[in-house]
């Protein structure tokens, strides 16, 4: 199991400061509802220029909606477990993981650092835009969407399970898993939105945190 963060508390309540100039350190931190409405924004006009532009069927639509929400968490539990956790074996690894997650692992309730600054986000969302576009056409008009959603959807879930109590239903697997990756085993649990690709995978945890 090898180490994230840099602190030997996991479940440390403070905060990082990660840049001595006072206006990189606040444009590092965001509140979730930013990139959460961008995200959602973006893809709500994407699907209008779809409805409004283009002659993709009902059925069509709907599947490529599903499709691109499927392919975000597809996504999401590779950059998590092979860009974030990769292994920092030399200066410049060290310090872009650490600046991408392992500040997360050493600080994880702080909320300010619970998504990427608005402005990455951003770049995140354009560079999508441009390849599913490049390779769909007027598809991406619907996949583009779903794969936002997804991203939203991942935020909301990464947030609330940082910042509430677990519920006592079936989601109180997200919260288990979540707490496994955080403060067991970082080599587990890499999906936060969804469990699918772990089992796909073979990187559930093993043991439950009670």
């Amino acid at each position: 199991m090898k180490k994230i963060g840099r602190l030997d508390r996991p479940d440390n309540n403070g905060t990082a400061k990660m840049f001595a100039n006072p206006f990189l350190e606040k444009i590092s931190r965001t509140h979730i509802s930013l990139p959460i409405t961008m995200f959602l924004g973006v893809g709500l006009y994407s699907l209008y220029m779809g409805v409004s532009s283009t002659s993709v069927s009902f059925l069509s639509s709907f599947m490529l909606l599903l499709a691109g929400f499927l392919f975000f968490t597809f996504i999401e539990y590779l950059m998590h477990r092979y860009l974030y956790h990769m292994e920092p074996d030399s200066d410049v690894k060290d310090k872009l993981q650490y600046s991408m997650h392992g500040v997360h692992h050493d600080y994880p309730k702080d909320k300010d650092r619970l998504a990427m600054p608005p402005f990455i986000s951003g770049i995140y969302a354009l560079v999508a835009y441009f390849a599913f576009n490049f390779l769909m056409g007027d598809y991406s008009f619907y996949f583009l969407p779903g794969f936002l959603f997804g991203y939203a959807a991942y935020l909301g879930v990464h947030y609330i399970v940082h910042a509430y109590q677990p519920p006592k239903n079936f989601l109180k697997v997200l919260w288990v898993n979540h707490a496994i990756h955080h403060y067991k085993d970082p080599d587990v649990a890499f999906g936060v939105s969804t469990p699918i690709w772990d089992y796909v995978f073979g990187t559930m945890p093993k043991k439950s945190i009670k």
